[in-house]
């Protein structure tokens, strides 16, 4: 077993798994550690979230069923029990773990902090009782700003928040970090970890594993330090909109690193040897703006966003930093000129049932579709020219070695650096063996606004359709996978839409990861037509961040 491997198995699944997909998933405002009943005080147009009294009166309404420290007889089931954690709502988009504890600490000791960092939400538990009911209380009686912003708040209907480690001690801590990527789109290695977290607290060793999403460990010199980290980073975008960080203790103590490369590192030994890996997948993430083959396709400047709290009391200075290992970041021009390409080469294809915009279907959830051409010398093989390298790492870290049509497809970086179309010919579905995808509206990567909704997500057995126009029921959509001959779902689940809403969206359940894949690769970007309809529309379909339903 390998390290990376042997770190991936016992520490991943306890990993937070709930992120959000490429479109806002309306209704999904629950992460882990908070009960699938809990509400919390409304922001304005949230009216109908919650049971009880409306509008403004809500917080104050719950607040108020604990007075001098008891809970009051309440006769209405919907109202919320008092606990010492505390739901915060309506928070800006930079605030990070600090930011919180900063505001709320007036109000008594704090135990614990969840970030929900794409859901703009937090819970934060105190540790006692009286603390939350001051939060709370206060919350309804005057403005309280976290960063700058005005949050909301109210009890959570959990009375601790899960952590992985020493369940027994609320205050207890680890000197290793588990960080989880969300929304990866760089490359994230360990010069980028080790840039980002040692500028806090000294950092001894980093662990990064990719089987399903990206996570790491950071192990630091102290348990103080690794206090420090998750402070200033939990919440925070190592760049601009994009590779947001989310902390939690992680169970080891300490990290066992054999080899130093992209993926692992031991800066305490810095004589292990740095493996050296295939052309064109060796890369040196830089933290600041990115190559220009980004702003060329309209994406503009990537500069690291992290928040560190303004007075920067986390961070240290120069001089107090020491060099436990020193290479050279790699500069900008020779960063740019490196042999890695844009164009994956995908084997192991089925013969029959794939072809040219099912490929594309499948890999537009990592990265815009320039041209697809299947290779007539080498069947079952087709070359994927995507819109820059970035994208083709996300695809093969998301899609090498997954099952679609009981085929293992293998995804590597091609050697060639633009797809020509030469030597077209007819697949035995009776398409074109290429197509040209660059013009289509079905890219969801085409400027940085429409690529920062798109949260990268490895395939999972829950796919989120959004699109849908509202007519449709779930038997049309288990007629329309019996009528392209791909596998039904076993679970259906429509989110709450908007009076003024034109369509809707929800999450599919299937058996298998395989049979989420298999659907999505024929029905992604199938056009619904509806009675009286002028245009169709286009069904929309992306691996969920949910496990089940």
């Amino acid at each position: 077993m390998s390290l990376v491997e042997e770190y991936a198995e016992g520490e991943y699944e306890r990993a937070p798994k709930r992120l959000k997909t490429s479109e806002a998933e309306e209704g999904e405002d629950l992460e882990e550690g908070e009960d699938s009943d809990s509400a919390s005080v409304g922001l304005p147009g949230d009216e109908e979230d919650e049971p009880g009294p409306g509008g403004d009166n809500r917080a104050r309404w719950a607040a108020a069923k604990y007075v001098g420290g008891r809970k009051e007889d309440v006769d209405d089931a919907h109202r919320i029990a008092p606990s010492p954690v505390v739901h915060v709502r309506g928070l800006c988009e930079s605030v990070v773990e600090a930011d919180l504890v900063e505001a709320l600490e007036k109000f008594g000791n704090i135990c614990y902090v969840m970030m929900m960092p794409f859901k703009r939400q937090a819970l934060v538990e105190f540790e006692d009782l009286d603390s939350a009911y001051r939060c709370v209380l206060c919350g309804t009686k005057e403005a309280v700003y976290i960063a700058g912003q005005q949050a909301f708040f109210n009890y959570s209907t959990s009375k601790r928040i899960t952590r992985p480690t020493n369940a027994d001690d609320p205050n207890s801590g680890n000197k290793v970090l588990l960080l989880s990527i969300q929304n990866p789109l760089y490359p994230i290695t360990t010069d980028v970890l080790y840039t980002v977290c040692n500028p806090i607290g000294n950092v001894l060793r980093i662990v990064i594993f990719k089987r399903n999403g990206i996570q790491a460990m950071v192990e630091f010199e102290t348990i103080s330090n690794a206090q420090k980290a998750k402070a200033a980073l939990n919440g925070a975008d190592i760049y601009a909109g994009c590779c947001t960080l989310k902390i939690e203790y992680a169970r080891p103590s300490r990290l066992n690193v054999i080899r130093n490369d992209n993926d692992s590192w031991d800066y305490t030994k810095p004589f292990l040897v740095r493996r050296e890996r295939g052309k064109g997948r060796q890369r040196q993430a830089i933290l600041g703006e990115h190559p220009s083959s980004y702003i060329d396709n309209g994406y503009g400047s990537h500069c690291p966003l992290l928040p560190l709290p303004s007075n920067n009391r986390f961070k240290r200075s120069s001089h107090e930093i020491p060099e436990v290992v020193s290479y050279p970041l790699p500069q900008t021009s020779s960063y740019m000129g490196h042999a890695s390409s844009s164009v994956a080469m995908v084997s192991g294809l089925h013969p029959t049932k794939m072809n040219c915009i099912r490929i594309f279907n499948l890999f537009c959830l990592y990265g815009n579709i320039e041209k697809v051409k299947f290779m007539k010398s080498v069947p079952g093989t087709a070359l994927v020219e995507m819109g820059d390298e970035y994208a083709v790492d996300r695809a093969i870290t998301h899609l090498n070695s997954i099952k679609v049509f009981s085929k293992r497809l293998n995804v590597c970086v091609s050697k060639q650096h633009a797809v020509i179309p030469s030597q077209v010919f007819e697949l035995e579905d009776g398409s074109s063996s290429y197509k040209d995808f660059a013009m289509t509206r079905n890219n969801r990567f085409t400027s940085a606004g429409q690529a920062s909704k798109n949260i990268i997500q490895p395939p999972s057995c829950v796919l989120h359709f959004y699109n849908v126009p509202p007519c449709v029921t779930e038997d049309e959509l288990l007629q329309l996978c019996k009528e392209h001959d791909v596998p039904g779902f076993i679970k259906f689940k429509v989110f709450d839409a908007k009076p003024s809403s034109k369509t809707i969206s929800g999450l599919l359940e299937f058996d298998s990861k395989t049979n989420a894949v298999e659907v999505l690769t024929v029905l992604n970007h199938y056009q619904i037509r509806i009675p009286n309809g002028s245009n169709p529309y286009t069904l929309k379909l992306c691996f969920s961040t949910s496990s089940h339903l």
